[in-house]
């Protein structure tokens, strides 16, 4: 589970290379390689995402956690013992169990499990505890050291998805629901308070008011937001663009991601560029390329797959533009290079598309390594409803305002179109270096629409320290207020509430530390009072973004929505005035890009500068 130092579930690699490709005519049938062995009944239904779903229930993962088994024998006699879990999948695992009951492997017939799933073994909402009926399988040795090591195959009863469908979430999501809508209806009750006492305190009842509007409001246009339906005709050729700059950990992971689609191999294009990186991440893209070309001859890799350095490192920007401009379909998708598609993304995300007004669509980012510490699980809830719920909404007007780096698709001729603007963006007189995702966003939703595919999903590797985490979040607050700014020029022509929420969405963010030093500081040192009212409303915010989480995602991590309202309460809210007046900086904080190095030596000099004058004083 712990690659480098991160946790990840490791999903135990296929025999097949490209499992999820559909084969050429001519070759085996499409559906025989989209997971469905000879004999087993097959889906009545062969949607796309049907198969995919199916096929996700066999997918198995590397395991070592401990199972207290029961096992009940042909002389109807019952076996007790621990033995730990090698390998799981939705639908069964693989024990191996004590030398001391080798007597027994053959009499095993069924039994009842008690395990819990340890967070990172499998997909988020697997980690749980389980007590469950199994049937035997098979069971086989296996020579090793000191003798032969012990193995049971074993299928569960029902699936675990089904199995905590019924047995955990059965009352909890329900309940989830309900409280989401006593929540609401509480903070009605407290706004209709504010409405009562504006005349005492315009400005702070007055953001109270919009405040809370404009949060609930994103949560109903979230959730009356629906997926454009999937046309499995519709299959427009795209070229996937992938930039990359020293990502030797993750890069091998992301190409075998964006191959491995169930997509036509004919109409997918895959194009990787090199901003000139300084670790090994060219000879780990090559080492990967090889393999794969060595095993998809059929699939053309070498003909849809193309490898570029840049002379010098020049900027992502520079290097999406150089992918652009050598892709050959109508169609691009952008991808980071520390993102890993599902196999169904692509086919997803292009059924916007069939819309001619549709410029630019962005699909669902997930956390790919949400159990490595605290702080990666505080992300993983924030992700989810800023996609799920935030992004949502917006889509639902046709104008989602950040087409997400790790997974966005756009028409080629307006990329190229806005391309020398893109690369020469200036702010302030300092070059544009991030954020570019939300300024093509800007530039895209001038004259057409842009939409959110939640049915496309990829997962991307989080910051796992707070330096790394504190840094990602300034930057992003600063391209965020300026493309916001960028945005006021136009957004006005777009439909009217959705102008409207825009408009708030700016405002409430940039008073929310006024308001915030206001109620905990002002009125308890100058008035005498405890904000209680103040702390019930955010309570009531952060726990509606948690039963949120639960109720969409059915996942055991739903209380760290609460404590993520908090960590950015108190520590992410005040970045904002600092970003206030540092929006223009241009320098990344997370990698070391040219406009970082040229920082870094600049307060170098500083500090030598400071060292030397304080010897002097000495």
């Amino acid at each position: 589970m712990a690659t480098g130092q991160e946790i990840l579930a490791r999903p135990k690699e296929d025999r097949r290379h490209l499992p999820n490709v559909p084969e050429t005519p001519g070759n085996r049938m499409a559906v025989d390689r989209r997971g469905f062995p000879a004999g087993e009944e097959m889906p009545a239904e062969l949607h796309p995402n049907a198969v995919q779903e199916w096929k996700d229930s066999g997918q198995r993962y590397e395991a070592d956690f401990p199972v207290r088994a029961r096992f009940s024998t042909d002389d109807h006699q019952d076996r007790f013992m621990y033995a730990r879990c090698v390998e799981i999948s939705d639908t069964g695992m693989l024990l191996k169990i004590p030398r001391d009951h080798d007597g027994d492997l053959d009499k095993l017939r069924e039994g009842k499990f008690r395990f819990s799933v340890p967070g990172g073994v499998m997909p988020e909402g697997y980690d749980s505890k389980i007590s469950i009926r199994v049937k035997v399988v098979r069971t086989f040795r296996k020579r090793a050291d000191g003798g032969e090591d012990l193995y049971v195959a074993v299928r569960f009863e029902q699936s675990l998805k089904d199995h905590l469908h019924r047995h955990r979430w059965r009352f909890s999501v329900p309940a989830a629901g309900f409280i989401m809508m006593l929540i609401v209806s509480l903070v009605v009750l407290m706004r209709t308070e504010s409405l009562v006492y504006f005349r005492f305190h315009q400005f702070l009842y007055m953001y109270s008011l919009i405040a809370a509007t404009f949060l609930l409001s994103r949560y109903l246009f979230g959730t009356l937001y629906r997926n454009v339906p999937l046309n499995p005709r519709f299959e427009p050729g795209v070229s996937i663009i992938i930039p990359v700059f020293n990502e030797e950990q993750w890069i091998g992971r992301t190409i075998a991601s964006c191959l491995d689609q169930s997509y036509p191999a004919g109409k997918l294009e895959l194009i990787i560029v090199d901003d000139c990186s300084t670790d090994g991440t060219a000879a780990e893209i090559e080492k990967t390329l090889r393999e794969i070309h060595r095993y998809g001859g059929r699939f053309g890799t070498r003909q849809r797959v193309s490898f570029f350095s840049l002379e010098k490192n020049s900027g992502k920007r520079e290097a999406l533009i150089h992918g652009v401009k050598r892709a050959k379909h109508d169609l691009v998708v952008f991808v980071d290079s520390d993102s890993f598609l599902k196999p169904n993304a692509i086919r997803n995300l292009v059924q916007p598309f069939q819309d001619p007004d549709m410029g630019g669509v962005a699909g669902r980012t997930e956390v790919a390594n949400p159990f490595t510490n605290f702080l990666t699980k505080l992300q993983t809830v924030r992700y989810y409803i800023a996609f799920r719920i935030m992004k949502a909404a917006e889509a639902y007007f046709d104008a989602v305002t950040c087409l997400s780096g790790p997974l966005s698709c756009y028409r080629k001729d307006l990329v190229l179109q806005y391309a020398d603007a893109w690369l020469n963006q200036r702010f302030l007189g300092h070059p544009a270096t991030f954020g570019d995702d939300r300024s093509m966003t800007n530039y895209i939703l001038k004259t057409h629409r842009t939409g959110y595919q939640d049915s496309a999903v990829c997962s991307t590797i989080v910051p796992s320290t707070g330096k790394m985490f504190l840094r990602q979040q300034m930057r992003w607050k600063r391209s965020w207020l300026r493309e916001s700014l960028r945005a006021l020029t136009f957004m006005w022509k777009k439909e009217p509430l959705m102008f409207l929420f825009f408009l708030v969405g700016l405002i409430v963010p940039i008073a929310a530390p006024i308001v915030v030093l206001y109620n905990f500081v002002y009125i308890p040192i100058f008035h005498g009072f405890f904000p209680s009212t103040f702390i019930v409303g955010l309570a009531l915010m952060a726990m509606l973004m948690s039963f949120a989480y639960l109720f969409f995602r059915k996942s055991r991590l739903w209380a760290y929505g609460f404590v993520f309202v908090l960590y950015y309460t108190f520590i992410l809210l005040w970045q904002m005035p600092v970003a206030w007046v540092t929006f223009y900086k241009s320098t990344w904080g997370t990698r070391n890009t040219p406009q970082d190095v040229a920082a870094e030596k600049k307060r170098g000099k500083r500090w030598a500068r400071h060292v030397k004058a304080g010897d002097g004083d000495e």
